[in-house]
């Protein structure tokens, strides 16, 4: 989420992106404590002598941690300091000397990668070089980040945004689990066609088949989490199914794994898809959103903002959120599924799809279930964008489906008539309240979060809506 945001902020303020890999991460830190070995006899002579390591050698317990110590007094050194929504953020406040813009630096560091944004990226990486050695030849222009490639793509409009695409990955991941079916399944293959990622006539939670054994359910387990990362670099169109798929990783049965290849066969020729952090503001109906005086019910109610939350520098960003509910739709339980995805400016950032942790009666409580579940999202992405120092215009604008939800949501004067909905109802209408958010209609066709509360068969709908979240879906790429 953090990438997904610097990426988008680095494009609508015009900063420059560069990458770097750290070489030999941990043997660059010294060790924080004294730790004795006793050498072997590759040693030779000095074999059976005690020996004190100094560097934090790959496998030593403390090692991550004197590290992660070692790397934050460096970036203290060259004026960075780790921001408080994200310890793997390092923020820095900067004024661009051509224009006079004044906007925070970042620098984001997983272990051994790096990714620093600022107008002058690779003098950043240069000056951590001299801290922790850099790969040769690695500074420049991001290619491979996390898994997941980078590139820099001029959209439509003229406005240059970075995209991510997990096709390297998808295709390797693909080929891999067709080696091991040949190796090690006695031959079988995929299946041949695959139009979507899910089999229209299969119910997973009422699938009775032969369980696993335990290596089969190995394999299952290794997809399950494979398609997870998928999921993470941007192959949200699938979201929904990954997490019907994972839901069954405790006691997967045969008919599991046979959906699971499916999902691997519609990969196989669906693999090439970028998600494009785009910039530009998007254009919004402000006649959907109503405002209107709540104070008579919630007082005068306003939006938190913490107290050590850094100085807005940078261009202002816009957040939005469709949201969506699956009412019953788990057969087995009868419980329903939350979806949502997202948006800063016209960039996808965030998405879930979960299943409800309690059974709802009705499609109005398990639409605000989710409507409530997405705001509790949105709270810690309003943080988040505040601790990194980028300024909100005004509040998050959240669309649904369900026009009585909308309703409730929007004026004051509507009551609630099942006491059970109590907490979602409040909490959602008192968001509205202090300003936080603004809750509007969208016709169910183009709710781009259905996505992520259902398994939509291949067709001109599931098209629609994931060319609102994804370019470049193709059959043969």
């Amino acid at each position: 989420e953090t990438v997904r945001i610097a990426l988008t902020v680095a494009a609508l303020n015009d900063l420059q992106v560069k990458a770097s890999d750290i070489q030999n991460a941990y043997l660059s830190s010294p060790c924080e404590e004294k730790i004795y070995t006793e050498l072997g006899p590759e040693f030779g002579p000095d074999a059976g002598k005690k020996a004190i390591i100094v560097r934090a050698l790959y496998g030593l317990k403390s090692a991550g941690s004197s590290f992660g110590r070692h790397l934050a007094d460096c970036m203290r050194t060259i004026g960075y300091v780790p921001c408080k929504a994200d310890p793997d953020l390092w923020i820095k406040p900067v004024t661009r000397p051509d224009d006079g813009l004044k906007y925070y630096s970042y620098v984001l560091l997983y272990v051994d990668d790096a990714l620093a944004i600022h107008h002058d990226a690779e003098s950043v990486l240069w000056e951590l070089d001299k801290f922790f050695p850099m790969k040769k030849g690695s500074i420049g222009d991001p290619d491979m980040y996390l898994g997941a490639k980078l590139r820099q793509v001029q959209l439509d409009n003229g406005v240059f945004a970075w995209a991510m695409s997990a096709s390297k990955y998808v295709k390797e991941a693909v080929s891999n689990i067709e080696r091991q079916l040949r190796e090690k399944y006695g031959g079988r293959a995929l299946p041949k066609r695959a139009t979507a990622p899910w089999r229209s006539d299969y119910v997973s939670e009422l699938d009775e088949t032969e369980e696993l054994n335990p290596k089969d359910a190995q394999f299952y387990q290794s997809m399950v989490g494979i398609l997870h990362w998928m999921v993470e670099l941007g192959r949200v169109d699938m979201i929904t199914e990954v997490s019907l798929l994972a839901s069954h990783m405790a006691l997967p049965r045969q008919g599991h794994l046979d959906q699971i290849l499916h999902t691997f066969a519609y990969l196989k020729s669906h693999n090439n898809a970028r998600m494009v952090f785009d910039p530009t503001y998007p254009e919004i109906d402000q006649s959907k959103f109503q405002t209107h005086d709540w104070t008579r019910l919630y007082g005068d109610v306003k939006e938190p903002i913490p107290e050590d939350a850094l100085e807005p520098r940078g261009k202002p960003v816009d957040l939005r959120m469709n949201v969506d509910s699956d009412f019953a739709g788990e057969k087995l339980t009868r419980r329903s599924r939350t979806g949502y995805f997202i948006f800063l400016n016209s960039a996808l950032i965030a998405w879930l799809s979960k299943r409800q942790t309690t059974v709802e009666t009705s499609v109005f409580g398990s639409e605000f279930v989710a409507m409530k579940q997405g705001v509790d999202a949105l709270r810690g992405i309003r943080y988040k964008l505040r601790m990194m120092g980028i300024p909100i215009t005004g509040p998050t604008y959240i669309q649904g489906d369900n026009m009585s939800v909308i309703h409730n949501t929007q004026r004051p004067e509507s009551t609630l008539k099942k006491k059970s909905n109590a907490v979602c109802y409040h909490a959602v209408r008192e968001s509205v309240a202090m300003g936080e958010s603004l809750t509007g209609h969208v016709d169910t066709g183009d709710n781009c979060a259905d996505l992520a509360t259902k398994t939509i068969p291949g067709g001109s709908k599931r098209n629609h809506l994931v060319g609102k979240l994804l370019y470049d879906i193709c059959d043969h790429c």
